[in-house]
C-alpha cells in the first residue's frame, strides 16, 4: 500500500518536538492535576463544620444520691464515663461513625427518685449537609439505645442544635475544664513553660495596690482561693484587686475585692492552716478564658508519684523578681513521709501540708506563687485544685520540694466559709 510522504519539514518536526514547547505542556497538565487534588482535598476535608447538640438521657435503675452531686466524686465520674461510652460505642457502630467526634455529660440532675444527664455531642460533617437531615440520623442512632451492661437509658426525643457559643456557655459552667474541653477536642497538649491564653482560666492575680503579690485560685464565680500569710501584714480588702489572664500587665479582667477571709488557726511559725478565701465585689461571667477550677472531695487520694501542675508569676530564680506572664511547671506529688525525712524537711510538714517537686529540684513554685493553684486531672480530662503554694526551703532544691496546703484536709472549712 502506497504511504504519502509527510509533508512535515526537519524543520518543522523540530519545532513541534520543542523541549520548551513539551515542558510548558507537562507543567500545564501537572498545574490543572494539582488544582484538581487541591479542590478534591479542600472538599472532603476542609468543607467540614462542627456542629454541636444538646440532649437528655434518663438513668432507668440509678436512684439519685448526694454522692451525684458533685464532679469530685467517684460515683458522678463512674457514672457519667459510662453513659459516655454507652453513646460513643452507639456512634462508632452507626452509619454516623465518621461523623461523629465527642460526648460530654455536662450535668447529672435529680428527677425525682431518678437521675437525668444532660449530654452534649460533637459531630463533624459537610457544611452541605442538611441540619434537620443531621438530627434525625442522631436522633435514629440514639432511640436504639436501651443498655449497656447494667445501665438502662432512656434518650429524650428532642434533640437541640447548640452554636459554638451555646457549647462554650455550657461547658464552661462545668469546673475544671481547659480549651480542649470546652471545643470537645481530641488534643491534650501541654508542654513548656510559659502558659497560653485560657490554659489555666481558674488563675488569679491577688494585687496590692495593683502589684501582682500572691496568686489565688476561682473556686466559683465570686470566690478565690489563697494562701493566709499572703495577708499577714496587709488585710485591708480595699487595697486589694483580682485580676484574670495570662499577664499581670495587661489582664482580660481586673476586679475589686469584697472580704478576705483567712483561716483563724494560721501559725506564721508552723505555717499551719494557710488558707484563705476571698469574695470577689461582684460575681464574674464565666468564658473560655475565665472560669472556676473543681475542688476535690475531702476523701479525694493524692496519690504520691502521681502528675500535678503548679502556675503563677513568681520569681523564676530564688530571690528575682516576679514576671509579668503566667509560667507552669510540672511536678510529681511526693509523699510526706519521704518529705520529712532528715535530708528533706525533719519532721515540719504537717498533715494540713502537701509536697510536690521533682527529685532533682529545677520546678518549683517560688517567691510571688504564694496561694496559686496545684492542680491534677482526672480520667474525665476535669482540673482539681489539690494545693496551695505555701512555703519551701528557696526555690527548686533537691530534697527541698514545695510544700502546699492540702486542700481535701480544708474542705469543711471551704464550704463553711463558701458554702461552696
Amino acid at each position: 500500500m502506497y504511504r504519502p510522504r509527510s509533508t512535515l519539514s526537519p524543520l518543522s518536526l523540530s519545532r513541534f518536538f520543542n523541549p520548551f514547547v513539551v515542558a510548558l505542556v507537562v507543567i500545564t497538565v501537572v498545574g490543572l492535576l494539582a488544582m484538581m487534588a487541591g479542590l478534591l482535598i479542600h472538599f472532603l476535608a476542609f468543607d467540614k463544620k462542627a456542629y454541636f447538640y444538646h440532649s437528655t438521657f434518663q438513668i432507668l435503675n440509678v436512684e439519685y444520691t448526694e454522692a451525684l452531686n458533685s464532679p469530685a466524686t467517684h460515683e458522678y465520674r463512674s457514672l457519667s464515663e459510662r453513659i459516655e461510652a454507652m453513646i460513643t460505642d452507639a456512634f462508632r457502630g452507626s452509619n454516623l461513625k465518621s461523623e461523629f467526634i465527642r460526648t460530654r455529660v455536662v450535668k447529672l440532675r435529680k428527677e425525682g427518685s431518678g437521675v437525668v444527664a444532660d449530654v452534649v455531642m460533637k459531630f463533624r460533617s459537610s457544611k452541605r449537609n442538611n441540619k434537620r437531615s443531621m438530627k434525625n440520623r442522631i436522633q435514629s442512632v440514639l432511640q436504639r439505645l436501651s443498655s449497656s451492661g447494667n445501665l438502662e437509658i432512656a434518650p429524650s426525643n428532642e434533640i437541640t442544635s447548640l452554636t459554638d457559643q451555646d457549647t462554650e456557655n455550657v461547658l464552661t459552667q462545668e469546673c475544671g475544664a481547659r480549651p480542649d474541653l470546652i471545643t470537645l477536642s481530641e488534643e491534650r497538649i501541654i508542654g513548656g513553660t510559659q502558659a497560653e491564653t485560657g490554659d489555666w482560666p481558674w488563675q488569679v492575680s491577688l494585687q496590692l495596690n495593683n502589684v501582682h503579690h500572691c496568686g489565688g485560685t476561682l473556686i466559683s464565680n465570686s470566690w478565690v482561693l489563697t494562701a493566709a500569710h499572703c495577708f499577714r501584714s496587709y488585710s485591708n480588702p480595699q487595697e486589694w484587686t483580682a485580676t484574670f489572664g495570662v499577664s499581670t500587665i495587661s489582664p482580660r479582667l481586673r476586679m475589686r475585692v469584697r472580704a478576705i477571709v483567712a483561716h483563724d488557726g494560721y501559725s506564721s511559725a508552723t505555717r499551719d492552716n494557710d488558707i484563705a478565701v476571698v469574695q470577689l465585689e461582684r460575681p464574674v461571667t464565666f468564658t473560655r478564658n475565665i472560669h472556676r477550677v473543681c475542688l476535690p472531695a475531702a476523701t479525694q487520694s493524692i496519690v504520691p508519684g502521681s502528675v500535678a501542675y503548679v502556675t503563677g508569676w513568681g520569681s523564676l530564680t530564688y530571690g528575682g523578681n516576679t514576671v509579668a506572664n503566667l509560667q507552669q511547671g510540672e511536678v510529681r506529688i511526693i509523699s510526706s513521709e519521704e518529705c520529712n525525712e532528715p535530708a528533706g524537711y525533719g519532721g515540719s510538714v504537717l498533715p494540713g501540708m502537701l509536697c510536690a517537686g521533682l527529685p532533682s529540684g529545677a520546678v518549683d513554685a517560688c517567691q510571688g506563687d504564694s496561694g496559686g493553684p496545684l492542680v491534677q486531672e482526672d480520667s474525665r480530662r476535669l482540673w482539681f485544685v489539690v494545693g496551695i503554694v505555701s512555703w519551701g526551703y528557696q526555690c527548686g532544691l533537691p530534697n527541698k520540694p514545695g510544700v502546699y496546703t492540702r486542700v481535701t484536709a480544708y474542705r469543711d472549712w471551704i464550704r463553711q466559709q463558701t458554702r461552696i
